[in-house]
C-alpha cells in the first residue's frame, strides 16, 4: 500500500476547495491532461469525472468515481484505468495549525494492475504520489497566496479612502 504526505502551506478550507472542483482534477493529478463532469455533483457520492491520458500519439479516456466523502475532510476515490483495471484512493486532510497535512492511501482493487501488483511497484506509486501532492499544493497555496493578497489590496483601498 502506498501512503505518503505533505503538509501544505494553505488552510483545509483551500485544499478541500481544490480537490471539490472536478474541473482542476488535471490540474494536480499526474498523468492526467484533461478533466471534465462525467456525472452528478464532484464530489459527491457516486459522481464521476473523465479524465484524458496522453501517452505519446495515444489518448485515454478515463473515469473517476466518488466512493466516500466527508465536505473538508476525506475524498475516496475509484479510478478507472481501462485494462490497467481500477485504484482506491484515499485522500485525507488534517488541520495542522492554520495549515494541511494531507495524507494520500492508494492501492490497486482490480484488473491488471491488482494481480500484478507488487513491492517493485510501490516505489513508482510513492514517486507519483510525491509529484501529485507538490501540484495540489503549489495549487493551494499559490490560490491561497491570491486571496491574502486581495484582501490586503482591499484593506489598503478602505483604509485610504477618505483621505486627500
Amino acid at each position: 500500500m502506498a501512503v505518503r504526505h505533505r503538509l501544505i502551506h494553505a488552510s483545509p478550507s483551500t485544499v478541500w476547495a481544490v480537490l471539490a472542483d472536478g474541473r482542476r482534477y488535471a490540474q494536480w493529478v499526474v498523468g492526467t491532461s484533461r478533466s471534465r463532469p462525467a456525472r452528478g455533483q464532484w464530489p459527491h457520492l457516486d459522481s464521476a469525472i473523465r479524465y484524458e491520458v496522453r501517452i505519446g500519439p495515444f489518448q485515454l479516456v478515463n473515469e473517476t468515481v466518488v466512493r466516500r466523502h466527508e465536505e473538508g475532510v476525506c475524498l475516496e476515490l475509484e479510478a478507472h484505468a481501462g485494462a490497467l483495471g481500477t485504484a482506491r484512493i484515499f485522500i485525507e486532510l488534517r488541520p495542522w495549525g492554520e495549515q494541511c497535512l494531507v495524507i494520500v492511501d492508494e492501492h490497486p482493487l482490480q484488473g491488471a494492475g491488482g494481480r500484478l501488483h507488487n513491492v517493485g511497484f510501490e516505489p513508482l506509486i510513492h514517486l507519483r504520489h510525491r509529484a501529485m501532492l507538490a501540484r495540489l499544493a503549489r495549487l493551494c497555496e499559490n490560490e491561497e497566496q491570491g486571496e491574502r493578497s486581495a484582501v490586503a489590496d482591499a484593506v489598503r483601498r478602505a483604509e485610504g479612502a477618505g483621505h486627500a
